[in-house]
């Protein structure tokens, strides 16, 4: 008894080597906000140069058919991390600024399976999944939060540079707060005494649009109301040299042994103020400086990989959150010097859309000690990063965890030209892939969302799209194959009454 005891310690023993020894030294997880598939040069864009997101995409794997798990933030970060569709649960919609954390500590997720395989954990950039349990204290200790979902450390905006607080957060404190000057916020009734964007356009340095017209911070008025919290507060034009700052820092503090580093970036989301050296580069205004930008923050970190002797055996994945959206609020000349950029490429729609503009975004894999350049048309999506790292990481899921995320790592390793065989896309109505088979549900309301001008994709009788004859989803095919929509429309059905759909 005593032998078979050892003989099967000694196998686990073995395979927990064998998986250590498969594994990336590092995983480094770049997390754009809003920049669509058509908005980086390796994938078409000609009117704005990304030479380091090329670098990555010459180096690795390009995905042509990756997806975010929904068209717009918050619930795209939630399934991400989580392995669950957001419309599974209600309260993943778009969050205000001082919502409550939206994952439950102590769940599974990407970070604390990750650091259960022994990597140390940091996300630094934007959160935008809550903090606390309700009605924030941010003068005192901000709590649960990353830190209890699975990260070690954090250095976060908390929501998004157009909402209040415009401060950053770091292991459950407000950054650089004095206690002589407490911080409010009140996405409710108004707080304060600073001017609002309504009442003072003068004191604008970038006008609004729509909305994002309380608080003044920094010349520019936001969503809700701040008040106090002055030397806490951020100044936009530093944010992308802060963020960085803090990404390199950590890996050089961590480079001796192995990290997960979630960086999740800003730049593209409104308001969009690039630091002055990027100004002008890109002829597109703002949005096509934040572009750039964003590049120079993906090329940092890559220098710093190359610096410390880690770029052979670190896993890089960069993705985006949703798709892209122009005008989203701040008068910053995004339309009007488009010019013929594409932020979506080929795809239809964009940010808050059900056709492919909304979810399908650029999607790169580089790990040089093991995935070969190439293209992969696989279907996959960010939601599968729960299921496919652990089990990169000898990490088992339990049953009830990430009840929607796919094991498929062949497929993020270039190493099978299969990924999913279906995907639920997710935005003011669901739609279902199989295939290059697409079914919108019918849904109601405008079919274009007035501030944005973004195509929703809505018809009050679903539709069908056949994507490998009509990647632009322009012929509606819901009449002429009337059987197929059906057959579409009860698996989405099936798929969103059995509450999972991980095999």
């Amino acid at each position: 008894m005593q032998m078979l005891s050892l003989a099967a310690g000694l196998l686990i023993a073995l395979h927990a080597a064998t998986v250590a020894a498969a594994a990336p030294r590092n995983i480094v997880l770049i997390y754009a906000d809003d920049i669509g598939y058509g908005d980086v040069s390796c994938n078409g864009a000609t009117a704005v140069a990304t030479p380091n997101v090329d670098r990555l995409a010459r180096e690795g794997l390009r995905f042509t058919d990756a997806h975010s798990p929904s068209a717009t933030c918050t619930p795209s970060r939630y399934a991400m991390l989580t392995g669950e569709y957001a419309w599974r649960k209600k309260g993943t919609g778009v969050l205000p600024g001082d919502a409550r954390l939206i994952i439950e500590p102590g769940r599974t997720t990407l970070a604390s399976q990750l650091q259960k395989a022994g990597y140390r954990t940091a996300v630094i950039g934007k959160w935008h999944l809550g903090l606390g349990t309700g009605n924030v204290d941010w003068n005192g200790e901000i709590k649960p939060g990353p830190l209890e979902v699975g990260f070690d450390s954090d250095f976060i905006i908390p929501a998004t540079g157009d909402r209040v607080p415009c401060v950053y957060v770091a292991n459950h404190r407000v950054v650089g707060l004095k206690s002589d000057d407490p911080l409010g916020v009140s996405f409710g009734p108004r707080i304060g005494d600073d001017p609002i964007g309504a009442e003072h356009p003068e004191l604008l340095k970038m006008k609004f649009s729509h909305g994002h017209d309380r608080t003044i911070v920094n010349g520019i008025s936001r969503i809700g109301y701040m008040s106090g919290g002055n030397s806490a507060r951020w100044t936009d034009e530093d944010m992308a040299d802060v963020l960085t700052q803090r990404a390199l820092t950590f890996i050089e503090q961590r480079r001796e042994q192995p990290f997960f580093l979630f960086f999740s970036t800003h730049d593209i989301h409104v308001p969009r103020v690039p630091h002055p050296r990027f100004v002008g580069k890109s002829g597109m205004g703002p949005r096509g400086d934040a572009l750039v930008q964003f590049d120079w923050c993906v090329g940092e970190l890559l220098k710093a990989l190359d610096r410390h002797g880690l770029t052979n055996d670190t896993l890089v994945i960069l993705s985006s959150d949703n798709g892209p959206v122009v005008d989203d609020g701040y008068q910053d000349e995004a339309v009007e010097k488009l010019g013929d950029h594409k932020p979506a490429g080929p795809f239809r729609g964009g940010k808050y859309s059900s056709f492919e503009g909304g979810t399908r975004v650029p999607f790169l894999v580089r790990w040089p000690a093991r995935v070969k350049p190439r293209v992969s048309d696989a279907l996959v999506c960010q939601i599968d990063l729960l299921a496919s790292l652990s089990a990169l990481t000898g990490q088992p899921l339990a049953e009830s965890d990430g009840p929607d995320s796919f094991d498929v790592l062949p497929a993020l390793l270039g190493e099978s030209a299969e990924g999913r065989d279906h995907l639920v896309e997710h935005a003011r109505s669901l739609s279902l892939r199989i295939g290059p088979w697409k079914y919108i549900e019918p849904s109601r309301g405008p079919k274009i969302n007035q501030n944005t001008n973004t195509e929703l994709g809505g018809e009050p009788e679903g539709q069908l799209f056949n994507l490998l004859a009509d990647l632009g989803e322009r012929t509606n095919l819901v009449a002429a194959q009337p059987e197929r929509a059906r057959e579409m429309q009860q698996r989405l059905q099936q798929i969103r009454d059995a509450g999972r759909s991980r095999p």
